[in-house]
């Protein structure tokens, strides 16, 4: 048994400390992105998710311009567009394609300047990469629990947001009228949505950040739209693509002579296979549910 583990894990994988820490940060990005991802594509917000994790590089950009914290720039940045968004009057899906394109084109922008910047003006190599996909394998240990606390305070407020956000989906009319703002509660959202995107931007990179927010969340909507189960299964999918990809990224250095893959591909790469294997599994579920209905209208014609 030990020598069949042996030959799958290299016994160094959890004794190595940029592994631990790739592990802890990137488990928690996965969790926070798969709770708050579900959200997100049941309010049809996928396309604002892919916008604030192209405009979080700005800030990515921005830490390694001036010298502070990456986890500082991507939430700042990330934060600021998901207010932008949510005060340009985003109520029809006309306006809320519009409103996020306009905020994803300046924050392409101000990443494309603070980039030109980095490699101009500091002495900062590999900026732009470690930006856009990630390198949770160097990953600053002093941000782990930064990251971790970052992620239970967004856990915590989606535990708040739960009720009041699920009675806005499903009814905004009802909502009001028990006192609920419909608008601040959408902004409390996009805001936690920015805080997972920035978490996702730090593991993965940002280019690939709403992989890992939209791909988990899709697949698990796919096959239940029962809010707590759809959840569940996304943590599943985000943990088993994030923790998999950081073994496959690790052991593929063994594989291919010294010459290791980045984890970036690998955690997109298993994303988009579950969400592939998400699409036979509910045909499969809506027949087996289907079916006896059928049945029974048929019997009862």
């Amino acid at each position: 048994m030990l020598t069949w583990l042996g030959h799958i894990l290299h016994w160094s994988f959890l004794n190595s400390g940029s592994v631990q820490t790739a592990l802890l940060v990137g488990g928690s990005a996965a969790v926070v992105c798969a709770v708050i991802g579900v959200f997100t594509i049941l309010r049809g917000y996928a396309f604002a998710g892919h916008a604030l994790g192209d405009v979080s590089s700005a800030g990515g950009s921005a830490s390694f311009l001036l010298g502070i914290s990456p986890l500082v720039g991507f939430l700042g940045i990330a934060g600021i567009a998901a207010v932008s968004l949510e005060f340009l009057g985003v109520r029809r899906a006309r306006e809320q394609d519009v409103a996020t394109g306009i905020v994803l084109g300046a924050g392409i922008g101000l990443s494309a300047l603070f980039l030109y910047l980095d490699t101009t003006t500091t002495s900062t190599t590999g900026a732009a990469v470690m930006v856009m996909f990630g390198s949770m394998f160097t990953f600053p240990a002093n941000l782990r629990w930064p990251a971790v606390m970052t992620a239970a305070v967004a856990l915590a407020m989606m535990a708040i947001l739960y009720r009041p956000l699920l009675l806005s989906m499903v009814d905004p009319e009802l909502a009001t009228t028990r006192g609920i703002s419909t608008r601040w509660v959408g902004l409390l959202h996009l805001v936690t949505l920015a805080a997972a995107v920035a978490l996702a931007a730090l593991s993965v990179g940002a280019v690939l950040a709403s992989a890992l927010v939209i791909g988990p969340a899709g697949a698990a909507v796919r096959i239940s739209r029962r809010p707590v189960l759809a959840i569940f299964l996304a943590v599943i999918l985000g943990l088993a693509a994030v923790w998999g990809g950081i073994w496959m990224a690790y052991e593929s250095y063994y594989w291919f002579a010294g010459n290791a893959w980045p984890v970036s591909f690998f955690v997109v790469t298993i994303i988009f296979l579950s969400y592939l294997m998400s699409v036979p599994l509910q045909y499969a579920l809506w027949r087996r549910i289907a079916r006896p209905v059928q049945i029974a209208a048929n019997a009862g014609g």
